[in-house]
């Protein structure tokens, strides 16, 4: 099992990482402030995505449902983290509080995937 939980953690770190910083239009930033926009929606729906393919690599097909379901979890608490990161958040690189701000959403999408492989593991 603790093989599992970190085979997946890893999956989904490097899947965070590539959506958010690698494969992120400049459009999707611009729009996640915009509720409902579907550029910020886009965004969140890939991050869903990947993470259903994570999850769903480590237990196999058996589990696809249960992937698919966490999927979804993470793109609607993915998309609520980053609009209210882009609506309360500072954006000025300049001011220290842009980085405690931009720590602050990287933790909760870091808790999010936390969350998730708990589920796994019980």
């Amino acid at each position: 099992m603790e093989a599992v939980i970190f085979l997946t953690l890893i999956l989904l770190q490097i899947k965070h990482w590539y959506i958010d910083f690698v494969d992120q239009s400049m459009a999707e930033v611009n729009h996640k402030g915009q509720y409902g926009h579907w550029l910020g929606m886009r965004h969140s729906l890939k991050q869903g995505i990947g993470t259903a393919l994570c999850v769903g690599c480590v237990l196999g097909p058996v589990y696809w449902a249960a992937s698919i379901m966490m999927g979804v979890i993470d793109a609607v608490l993915h998309y609520h983290i980053d609009w209210a990161k882009m609506n309360w958040g500072n954006r000025d690189l300049q001011n220290p509080s842009f980085w405690a701000h931009l720590g602050l959403d990287q933790m909760a999408h870091q808790l999010t995937y936390i969350g998730l492989v708990a589920i796994i593991a019980l």
